[in-house]
C-alpha cells in the first residue's frame, strides 16, 4: 500500500513545477508528462481472497480458467461486439469448455433498448422514497426482468455521481446528494438485483461528476477529478464501499481522469482503494470506450474491456504476455475474477441463453420474451408513489375533494407523441429515451455539442431520464391519461391546455393543474436550474386560479423561487422520474388515496449561486487541453456546504410534507452492551469485501418514538439521525461538517399510533478517515445525536461520551 499522502497536495505541487518539454513558451501545458506522478502508483494488482463467501465459486472459476489457453483467457478481458443481439456487451463463450458466454446490458433503472420490459422509477425517485425495503424489492423486479432476457450483469446501480455538480447531467441516475442514504439504498438494490442470480455492476468509480468534457476530444483530452484523500473517503468512496459490503459482483471504472490518472488505468482508485482497501472480489469493467492504454490498464487493475477490447486489448494483451509486460498470472486473475462472480451467482445452473430477449433490432421479426412479471406491480406503483415529494400544501388545496371542474395544463401531462422504437435516427432517440425533447437535440447532445440544450422536455412527461439509465417501458400511462380517467369516473369537469404558454384559466375552476418538468441527459450537463417557459406558465395560472397545483417532474434539483411564494400556488410536488407508473402514482396522492411521504434527497436552494459548486468545469487557461476540476470544496457538498455557510434553503435536504402530522419524543442514544469502554481508535479486523471486518461493527444503540398525531390519515414519516462528530483536534485538523445523515428510518402510523424507530451506529458511522494512518478513525470526544425529520427540523438532541 502507498503511503499515506494528501493526494490533492501531491496534485498541487506538481502543478507548480513543470518541465519545459510539457509546457508551451505561454505556459499552456502540451504533454499530459506534466501531471505524472500526481496519482501515486500502487502495484501489483492484487489476486483474488481464497477465503471467504465466494470460496467456493472461486475454485471452481480457477479449475476452468486452467483449462484455458491463453487466448482464451484473454477473450474474457474484453467485449465482443460482433455478437448478434441487442445487449449493450457481450462476452463470447467458449464452447470447448461449455461457457456461455456474458450479456451486460443497460442500465440501473430497468431494461433499456428492448421491448417487454417495464419502466421502473428512476434512482432520484428511490432516493426521494427513503424506504430501504422498496430498493431492494425495485430491485429484484428489475433484476427478474433482465433475466428473462438472459442478461447476465445489470449496468447499475449509479452511485457516481455523488452530485457534486448540481447542473450534472447524470445525477438522476443515483439516489442522493448523501453518501450514506446513496449508499444504503445502493447495498439494497445490489442484494435484492443478486439475490435474483443477476450480478451487478455499481458505477462509475470514481469521482465521475460531470458530462462536460468526460472523454477526450481532438487536442482536448478527458477532464482530471482533482480530490484529497480524506474527501474520496469520507464522500466519493463511502457509497461504494456499501456496494462492496454488499457483495456487488462488478464495478465499472468512469471515463475521467483521477487526479491526472484515467479512471480505469488508475492503480490508486483499482488496485488501492478498491481491490486492497476495499477487499473488492468481483471484477472490473470499463464503462464503454473508456479504456486509454495497453497493458497499463491491466497491470492497474482493470478486468475486462467494453465494448470490445479495440486496440489496446485482444492480440495486442496476448502479445503483452508473451513479452513479458503483463505476467500471465495477472490474466488469471482477471480470467478469474470474471468467472468466480459467474459461478457466484449461479450462471452456470439454468440461467437463459446470454441475450435470448435481446434483439439487435426491434424493428426487426424477432422472437419475442416478455420479461414483465404481474407480481411486480405493486413494486412499480408503491415505487412511483413514495418518490414524489409535497413541499408546499396551503388553502387545504390536496387532497382534492370532489371537485367539480379541474383544468390541467403543462407540457408535461402527457406523453410525447412519439414513444415507440421508430427507423433510422428515431430508434436511437427511443433507445436513448429522449422523446421528449427534439431529435436534433439528441444528436447534439450525443455529439457533446449542447450549447443550444434546453433545460425542459417540452413534447411531454418524463417518465425517466436520458441515456444509458433510460427506460423503453411496454406500456406507460401519463399523468393527463390517469387524470382523465379519474375525472371520469368522478364525474369531474376535466378542461386541458397542454400547449398554450399563456393560457386562458376557467373561472369556475375548482383547481388548476400545471405540469412541468426538467429534462437531463447522459453526455451532456444541463444548462440550468429553471426555465423561463415554465416559470412563466404557473405564473399566468396563478394570477387566475386561487388553488394552483404545480406538479415538476425533474430529473434533479429545480428552483421554484420565481413563484413558490405565489399566494395562488398552494400545492407543489416535485414528481421525480417515477416510471410508468407515473400517472396512477400522481392520481393517487392528488386525491388521497395515497399519503405523500416522499423527501428530498437532496438541497433545494432558493438561488442557484447557493451551491458550492454549481456548473461543470471547463478547459482554461493553461490546462486548456488537460481540462482541470479542483474539488477544494471537500466534504461540504449539499446541506453540509448550506451548514457550514449558514445558507437558508428553500428546502432542506430530507423535508417533505404529509397529509398528517407526526411527533417525535424519548431520544435514547447508549453504547451497545458488547462494546468494551476503552474502544480501539483503529479497526484491527481482517479485511473483508467492504474494509476491516470491525468498521461494520455496531457500536452505539439510538432509539426514538414517532407518533402519527393526526385524525384522518394513515402516513410514513421518515425519522432521519444526524451525527455531529467531534473535531480532529490541533490547530490545523480541518472542522468537520456540523452534521451528517447516519441513520434513517421509514415507519408507517395509523392515526393516533406510537413506534420506536430503532438505529445501530456502527465503528464506520462514527468515524473519520485518518490520511496519516491511512485508516478509519473513531475519535474519543463528545459526539451529538441528533433525530428530526429533515436536515433542519431536528427537535431531539441528545450527546454521547466515547
Amino acid at each position: 500500500m502507498v503511503a499515506a499522502t494528501k493526494l490533492l497536495s501531491v496534485a498541487t505541487a506538481g502543478w507548480a513545477v513543470a518541465s519545459a518539454a510539457a509546457a508551451a513558451s505561454d505556459g499552456v501545458i502540451t504533454n499530459d508528462t506534466y501531471f505524472y506522478g500526481q496519482s501515486p502508483p500502487v502495484y501489483p494488482s492484487p489476486e483474488m481472497s481464497s477465503s471467504g463467501a465466494w470460496a467456493e465459486a472461486q475454485a471452481k472459476a480457477q479449475k476452468l480458467v486452467s483449462q484455458m489457453t491463453l487466448e482464451e483467457k484473454v477473450s474474457l478481458t474484453g467485449g465482443a461486439d460482433s455478437i448478434d443481439n441487442g445487449c449493450s456487451g457481450n462476452v463470447a463463450n467458449i464452447s470447448r469448455l461449455g461457457f456461455p458466454g456474458m450479456c451486460l446490458s443497460d442500465a440501473g433503472n430497468g431494461l433499456r433498448a428492448t421491448d417487454f420490459v417495464s419502466s421502473f422509477p428512476s434512482g432520484i425517485h428511490v432516493g426521494a422514497s427513503w424506504n430501504k425495503d422498496l430498493a431492494a424489492r425495485r430491485g429484484a423486479a428489475m433484476a427478474g426482468e433482465f433475466k428473462k432476457k438472459g442478461v447476465n450483469v445489470l449496468l447499475g446501480p449509479v452511485v457516481g455521481p455523488a452530485w457534486r455538480v448540481t447542473l450534472s447531467g447524470r445525477n438522476w441516475e443515483g439516489f442522493s446528494a448523501d453518501p450514506y442514504l446513496s449508499g444504503s439504498l445502493a447495498a439494497q438494490s445490489v442484494a435484492g438485483i443478486q439475490g435474483q442470480g443477476v450480478i451487478t455492476s455499481t458505477k462509475h468509480f470514481i469521482a465521475n461528476e460531470q458530462e462536460t468534457n468526460r472523454n477526450p476530444d481532438q487536442d482536448v483530452q478527458s477532464l482530471s477529478s482533482n480530490i484529497d484523500d480524506k474527501t474520496m473517503h469520507e464522500l466519493y468512496l463511502w457509497p461504494f464501499q456499501d456496494a462492496v459490503h454488499a457483495g456487488s459482483g462488478n464495478i465499472m471504472c468512469s471515463y475521467q481522469r483521477i487526479n491526472n490518472s484515467y479512471g480505469c488505468a488508475n492503480s490508486k482508485t483499482l488496485n488501492g482503494l478498491l481491490k486492497s482497501e476495499l477487499g473488492f472480489q468481483g471484477f472490473v469493467v470499463s464503462d464503454w470506450g473508456a479504456q486509454h492504454t495497453g497493458h497499463a490498464g491491466a497491470l492497474a487493475g482493470m478486468d475486462m474491456a467494453m465494448p470490445n477490447p479495440g486496440s489496446f486489448w485482444g492480440d495486442e494483451l496476448v502479445k503483452s504476455v508473451k513479452n513479458g509486460s503483463v505476467p500471465e498470472s495477472r490474466i488469471n486473475d482477471m480470467a478469474t475474477r470474471i468467472l468466480t462472480t459467474w459461478y457466484q451467482f449461479k450462471q452456470d445452473e439454468h440461467f437463459p441463453n446470454p441475450g435470448v430477449g435481446m434483439p439487435k433490432d426491434v424493428t426487426k421479426p424477432h422472437k419475442i420474451v416478455d420479461g414483465r412479471d404481474p407480481a411486480a406491480k405493486p413494486v412499480l406503483l408503491d415505487g412511483a408513489v413514495e418518490g414524489h415529494v409535497l413541499v408546499k400544501n396551503t388553502k387545504s388545496t390536496l387532497p382534492l375533494r370532489q371537485p367539480k371542474m379541474v383544468s390541467l395544463f403543462g407540457y408535461s401531462a402527457k406523453s410525447p407523441d412519439f414513444f415507440a422504437p421508430g427507423g433510422n435516427l428515431q430508434l436511437l432517440q427511443w433507445q436513448l429515451g429522449a422523446e421528449s425533447i427534439d431529435l436534433n437535440e439528441v444528436l447534439a447532445g450525443a455529439l457533446g455539442n449542447a450549447a443550444n440544450a434546453s433545460s425542459i422536455g417540452i413534447n411531454g412527461t418524463l417518465f425517466g431520464g436520458c441515456g444509458s439509465g433510460a427506460t423503453t417501458p411496454a406500456n406507460a400511462v401519463s399523468p393527463l391519461e390517469a387524470i382523465k380517467a379519474r375525472t371520469y369516473r368522478d364525474g369531474t369537469a376535466l378542461f386541458h391546455d397542454l400547449a398554450s404558454p399563456s393560457p386562458v384559466v376557467d373561472p369556475a375552476s375548482d383547481v388548476c393543474l400545471v405540469l412541468g418538468n426538467a429534462f437531463a441527459c447522459e453526455a451532456y450537463d444541463r444548462p440550468a436550474l429553471q426555465d423561463a417557459y415554465t416559470d412563466d406558465l404557473v405564473k399566468t395560472v396563478a394570477a387566475s386560479c386561487a388553488r394552483t397545483v404545480v406538479v415538476l417532474h425533474n430529473a434533479g434539483p429545480r428552483v421554484v423561487d420565481a413563484w413558490i411564494e405565489h399566494d395562488n400556488v398552494t400545492a407543489v410536488i416535485f414528481a421525480h422520474l417515477p416510471g410508468q407508473d407515473s400517472g396512477a402514482a400522481l392520481v393517487s396522492l392528488l386525491y388521497g388515496d395515497a399519503v405523500p411521504s416522499g423527501k428530498l434527497p437532496y438541497t433545494l436552494a432558493k438561488r442557484d449561486t447557493d451551491y458550492p459548486v454549481l456548473k461543470p468545469s471547463r478547459p482554461e487557461g493553461r490546462f486548456v487541453n488537460f481540462p482541470q476540476s479542483n474539488f477544494t470544496e471537500g466534504v461540504f457538498t449539499d446541506y453540509r456546504h448550506f451548514d457550514q455557510k449558514n445558507i437558508t434553503p428553500r428546502f432542506e435536504f430530507g423535508f417533505g410534507l404529509s397529509y398528517t402530522t407526526f411527533g417525535l419524543a424519548n431520544l435514547q442514544a447508549r453504547r451497545f452492551d458488547n462494546a468494551s469502554d476503552a474502544l480501539a481508535e483503529y479497526p484491527t479486523g481482517a479485511v473483508i469485501p467492504g474494509g476491516h471486518a470491525d468498521l461494520w461493527d455496531n457500536l452505539v444503540s439510538v432509539t426514538a418514538d414517532v407518533t402519527n398525531t393526526g385524525r384522518n390519515h394513515t402516513g410514513a414519516e421518515v425519522v432521519q439521525l444526524y451525527l455531529g462528530i467531534p473535531s480532529g483536534g490541533g490547530a490545523a485538523a480541518a472542522a468537520p461538517p456540523v452534521r451528517q445523515l447516519r441513520g434513517y428510518e421509514k415507519v408507517t402510523l395509523q392515526p393516533g399510533e406510537t413506534k420506536t424507530a430503532s438505529f445501530a451506529l456502527s465503528r464506520r458511522d462514527l468515524s473519520v478517515w485518518n490520511v496519516e494512518r491511512q485508516k478509519w478513525h473513531l475519535q474519543p470526544g463528545t459526539y451529538t445525536v441528533w433525530v428530526g425529520t429533515s436536515s433542519r427540523n431536528l427537535p431531539l438532541k441528545q450527546t454521547l461520551k466515547i
